[in-house]
């Protein structure tokens, strides 16, 4: 297999890995697929959804409880090689960089989330720390999601 592309960004582990988490439940939940827009920082991050309307304090609520319990089950996060000819009926290639090698990484975090990714993830999803959302607004379709991971 020929080497995948370098990644050129190193991010926080656990928030990379909640952010899998978070754009695996809103795609699973409100068919809206993952972020069109991401901002991933150790201390807050942001990702941005096409919805037609605003969730709800209760949705936010949900999504909050759902991922710290994902959190504790202490799922394993483990990554798989592939050709991108393999997984085109998987993934949207579209979203590659134009320059990205036949090899690409699939990163699954149990069986909550799978995507191409090449950045840096915790193993276990225990090490991710207590998940917030810290604030979200709607407009003009596109959802907002702030969040931060606290310590336990």
């Amino acid at each position: 297999m020929e080497e995948m592309n370098r990644h050129n960004k190193e991010e926080y582990p656990p928030m990379h890995t909640a952010e899998h988490l978070l754009n695996g439940l809103m795609a699973q939940r409100y068919g809206c697929g993952r972020a069109f827009s991401s901002h991933v920082e150790r201390k807050k991050s942001k990702l941005d959804y096409h919805l037609a309307q605003p969730l709800t304090d209760l949705d936010l609520r949900r999504l909050e409880e759902d991922i710290n319990a994902i959190i504790a089950e202490d799922v394993e996060v483990w990554t798989e090689m592939a050709q991108k000819a393999d997984v085109a009926t998987r993934f949207d290639l579209d979203r590659l960089p134009d320059d990205a090698s036949s090899t690409v990484r699939i990163v699954h975090v149990g069986s909550y989330d799978e995507c191409l990714c090449v950045g840096t993830h915790v193993a276990r999803t225990s090490e991710i720390g207590h998940f917030r959302i810290s604030s979200s607004r709607w407009q003009d379709g596109v959802q907002r999601l702030v969040f931060r991971l606290d310590e336990r």
